[in-house]
């Protein structure tokens, strides 16, 4: 479910924002779930759903609420004998959608896996998985350093091939794997799960483990929380600072697709993933890592020329444009978060290749030449987006900033545009008003 407006529309555009509003309005025009008002954090807002899935997902949630996973050797199921008492109830958390970024026709098979109350590795109930200290694991002498600060560690129990090889930086991998929190809470949960390793599509710590291991193995992975979800955490089910410990088999690893061997279908559904996954991070303020999946994600969507007029050819190519224009703004966004300004230009002018009458784009570019005191290119744009959306508060304050730096900051009446050229008789708002004091003449 895409939303899409530009900015915050007014009632009354003789009222002129602050500067705060405009910087609002400027940097919030983002396409994509979540992201239009920029939830600081994702307890508040969530994740939006695509369509009718999210009042399923709700109810599935509901169901899951207070569903306890019980080991084996439960206490409760075994009162009578002593083994094992102090191993803890299984919980399940409602909040796998978050994170997995799940294509959306995948998402009934995804509801009813992880809805399942049974473990993944039921033969692999041990003792560091049922019940032990994280502190103890951390310190423990049988477990593998992954990373020399003692802060990602590994203990095999069951080996993969002998000598084989292991996945390595851009492969794709598939992995079965479920993860607690050191009071036993399930938080994420997937029996084929499958990623590029260096996308972030995951967490770090899986993307470092996997590169440790060969197919077939199966391996338990604690986690400090510098290398899952740090001092954010994940609403709403795992707290800052959380430590993580994973219990996980590598099914398969394989060079990753090139996007232009798969089916146009496939590209979308992939590349809306990346993009999905660039939203969870933007709505952290991970920049950066939001920028690199967007960056991947217009990878993936990617367009290849075709000779002739098949018409549903031409169909499915305009869609995968027309998702390339979501990430494009985006990630324009993005690089303006990231003060790249340069960068979130050249973006958004791609937009404008793709889609001329971008209202995000074009309120984008005009207000960035405004800033390189491009004026008579920048009023231009403006112009074309006002245009285009003639009640958005931000292009008016826009329009105005620009006349002032123009005129070197004192008020003038300089732009006066035509009625024929702009909005009929309705251009009052955008005039500057005369510090002139009125004639007494009637």
């Amino acid at each position: 479910m895409e939303t899409e407006p530009c900015c915050e529309a007014h009632n009354d555009p003789g009222v002129m924002a602050t500067d705060s509003e405009v910087k609002e309005a400027i940097f919030g025009l983002v396409d994509g779930n979540s992201l239009n008002e920029l939830p600081r954090a994702p307890a508040e807002e969530g994740e939006e759903l695509f369509g009718s899935e999210q009042a399923e997902t709700e109810r599935s949630a509901a169901e899951n609420k207070d569903t306890e996973i019980k080991s084996p050797s439960d206490p409760e199921q075994e009162s009578g004998e002593t083994r094992c008492k102090a191993v803890k109830k299984f919980k399940k958390s409602n909040s796998w959608k978050m994170v997995r970024f799940q294509d959306p026709s995948t998402e009934d098979d995804v509801l009813e896996r992880d809805s399942s109350t049974e473990s993944l590795f039921p033969e692999y109930a041990t003792q560091e998985w049922t019940s032990t200290s994280f502190e103890d694991l951390f310190m423990a002498e049988d477990w593998t350093e992954i990373t020399e600060d003692r802060l990602l560690r590994k203990k095999v129990l069951e080996p993969g091939t002998p000598q084989g090889p292991h996945p390595a930086w851009d492969q794709e991998v598939t992995v079965k794997m479920q993860c607690v929190l050191e009071d036993r809470t399930v938080v994420e949960k997937d029996c084929k799960l499958v990623f590029v390793i260096g996308e972030g599509d995951v967490n770090q710590a899986l993307e470092e483990c996997v590169m440790s291991m060969q197919k077939g193995e199966i391996t338990l992975l604690l986690t400090d929380s510098q290398y899952a979800y740090g001092l954010l955490g994940r609403e709403p089910d795992i707290p800052a600072w959380a430590p993580l410990l994973y219990q996980l088999q590598l099914l398969d690893f394989r060079e990753k697709p090139d996007p232009l061997t798969l089916p146009i279908a496939d590209r979308i559904r992939i590349g809306n993933q990346k993009r999905e996954t660039g939203n969870f991070h933007f709505q952290r303020e991970e920049y950066s890592l939001a920028a690199r999946a967007y960056c991947v994600a217009l990878d993936v969507l990617t367009t290849r020329s075709k000779a002739g007029n098949d018409v549903g050819v031409k169909e499915e190519e305009e869609e995968v444009q027309d998702y390339r224009v979501k990430c494009l703004n985006n990630l324009a966004t993005t690089q303006v978060r990231l003060e790249q300004f340069d960068e979130a230009l050249h973006t958004s002018r791609d937009v404008l290749t793709l889609e001329p009458n971008n209202v995000k784009a074009l309120f984008r570019v005009g207000k960035l030449l405004s800033d390189k005191s491009e004026y008579k290119e920048a009023m231009e744009v403006l112009k074309r987006a006002l245009k285009l959306e003639p009640a958005t508060k931000a292009i008016h304050v826009e329009l105005s900033k620009l006349v002032k730096r123009q005129s070197g900051g004192k008020e003038t009446q300089e732009w006066k545009p035509k009625p024929a050229e702009m909005l009929g008789d309705n251009i009052a708002p955008f005039l500057i008003p005369s510090k002139k004091k009125p004639s007494n003449s009637d």
